[in-house]
């Protein structure tokens, strides 16, 4: 009897020993991904390329649930309060580092109630200008803003949106004077500046690289740190002679805090190998989008430096605070 209850007793204390996972069986049922933005969007296409392959991998249904709204805002919410056990999750874009400067308040710390997974996607903005404009390169543009202060003007896919964040970054790096003129999106603004309405545009590759082929609209240069693979012939703004002008907008993921670290490293390594699947690149080169992942202790760290950079952007923006 004391054998057998000796080895009954080494049994319980080495189940309790395994991570939460292994006796779980991390997933056992489906995962929710909250994406803070309406289907279609850019983060929501990007979100349903990686978890179809996610749930392939990982035997479960993964559910993308689009929560819009309040600049994200509403849906970063549901996830800093939901279960920390790897079930629900969230899928947003380098906004959720915009929004601790643009907001009075929020019902979540932006920091402390988030455990960051990886970012999945560098996604540049692309400088476009109609050719009716007879400006071909970045420095003619900031020449001739420069000869004209406050008389050009740039379109924005809403105020504090990252096209409009990436253009006042630039224009504070190129010091010039120009006028913001925000749209309800993307689609509006681009035919604004196809027309010459409107004189340039840092818009998303996508929605672009169809009139930039075909000579409707010149591409001068791509606000990201680095070339995009989808247009790699087109300079980035600091190539082209404005320094300190980069403008990163990501697409990552991240877990509400406390959830477990073998979770949060089972579903990094899963965005990683998703990322290497032939049609997940294929779909990222359309969308001109280009894979971009971190360890998750990098990310969390990346995110704190952002949520810095982006208050001091707001501030010298001077975008109005929702309270």
């Amino acid at each position: 009897m004391k054998l057998i209850h000796a080895t009954a007793l080494a049994a319980i204390a080495l189940v309790t020993s395994l991570p939460a996972t292994a006796q779980q069986g991390y997933p056992n049922k489906a995962i929710r991904v909250i994406v803070p933005f309406a289907a279609g969007s850019t983060t929501d296409i990007i979100a349903r390329a990686i978890t179809d392959k996610m749930s392939a991998s990982m035997g479960q249904p993964i559910v993308v649930d689009n929560r819009g709204g309040a600049s994200g805002t509403i849906g970063q919410a549901a996830v800093a309060t939901a279960a920390p056990d790897g079930y629900t999750i969230m899928i947003h874009s380098s906004s959720h580092t915009v929004s601790p400067s643009t907001f009075a308040k929020l019902s979540f710390d932006t920091v402390n109630d988030f455990a960051g997974v990886t970012p999945i996607s560098s996604t540049p903005n692309v400088l476009v200008i109609a050719p009716s404009k007879n400006i071909k390169t970045l420095p003619q543009l900031v020449a001739n803003a420069k000869a004209n202060p406050g008389k050009m003007n740039f379109a924005s896919a809403g105020q504090g949106s990252a096209t409009h964040l990436n253009a006042e970054k630039f224009k504070m790096a190129a010091q010039i004077d120009a006028v913001n003129i925000p749209f309800k999106g993307s689609a509006e603004a681009v035919t604004e500046v196809l027309a010459g309405r409107v004189d340039y545009y840092f818009s998303p590759i996508a929605p672009v690289i169809g009139q930039i082929k075909e000579g409707q609209l010149l591409a001068l240069a791509v606000g990201s740190p680095r070339r995009a693979s989808a247009l790699p012939d087109v300079p980035t703004t600091a190539e082209s002679g404005v320094p300190g002008s980069e403008f990163n907008f990501w697409i990552g993921m991240m877990a509400p805090a406390k959830t477990p670290r073998d979770i949060v490293n089972r579903l990094h390594d899963e965005v990683v190998k998703a990322l290497a699947t032939p049609e997940v690149k294929e779909r990222f080169l359309k969308l001109g989008a280009d894979a971009w992942t971190l360890k998750p202790e990098q990310f969390d760290a990346y995110i704190k430096e952002e949520i810095k950079s982006n208050a001091s952007l707001v501030k010298a923006a001077g975008l109005q605070v929702t309270n």
